[in-house]
């Protein structure tokens, strides 16, 4: 495991290799099932996993959260989605162009679990340079909102296309590399977005597609 820190950012971002015991089970699960389009920021497919998940990584997670982030009271799954980038860059809303949050609730956490086998684009991290917010707090979140709008004003809105590394509203501060079976666990309100490498293609197919799991839970 290794744990990096953020330039702007007042946490850590955990990298855990080798997370789940059996991933191919969780490969072969994401082929079919209910896929859809869920929420506003992620740019493709996504269907709940089998809660059994967290019974292959419950045990290291809970390790986790107790030695990188002093979490030693609770920790509750609020869902677990297996995820693959499938949206074309000309088709993608403002939202899923510039980096966002998860959640701001104090205690909340996210997960992106790589299972493809192509070294696909990771997780990037990104700070708001109009405020210099890596994070946003709950208290924070109308003054970055605000800022948004603010920048979008000044700046235009970006063309549509996956964000590359920084721009005029956002610096990227930090990245994770995609590599099979690979856990980056960070705060949900660290400013994040998927990288989507241009030169591997976006297929929808679980098995030749950026597959992941993402999770989220809350912990204190």
């Amino acid at each position: 495991m290794e744990v990096i820190e953020l330039p702007g950012a007042d946490c850590p971002v955990a990298i855990v290799d080798g997370l789940a015991a059996t991933p191919e089970r969780w490969r072969e699960q994401a082929v079919g099932g209910d896929y859809a389009h869920r929420g506003d920021f992620y740019p493709g497919q996504r269907k709940p996993v089998d809660p059994a998940y967290f019974q292959d990584i419950g045990q290291r997670l809970g390790a986790i959260m107790r030695s990188v982030f002093g979490c030693r009271n609770s920790l509750k799954v609020d869902r677990a989605l297996y995820s693959i980038v499938s949206t074309q860059p000309d088709q993608l809303s403002l939202a899923q162009c510039i980096p966002h949050i998860d959640d701001v609730a104090p205690g909340s956490y996210a997960m992106v679990h790589y299972l493809a086998h192509t070294a696909f684009g990771g997780t990037a991290f990104y700070r708001q340079r109009s405020t210099g917010f890596a994070q946003v707090a709950a208290a924070q979140h109308r003054t970055y909102l605000a800022a948004l709008e603010s920048d979008l004003a000044a700046h235009g809105r970006p063309a549509p296309g996956y964000i590359q590394g920084d721009t005029l509203a956002f610096a990227q501060i930090g990245s994770v590399d995609f590599a099979y079976n690979r856990a980056v666990i960070y705060p949900g309100n660290l400013l994040h977005c998927s990288i989507a490498r241009p030169d591997v293609g976006h297929p929808d197919d679980p098995l030749a597609g950026r597959l992941t799991i993402a999770g989220f839970f809350h912990a204190d």
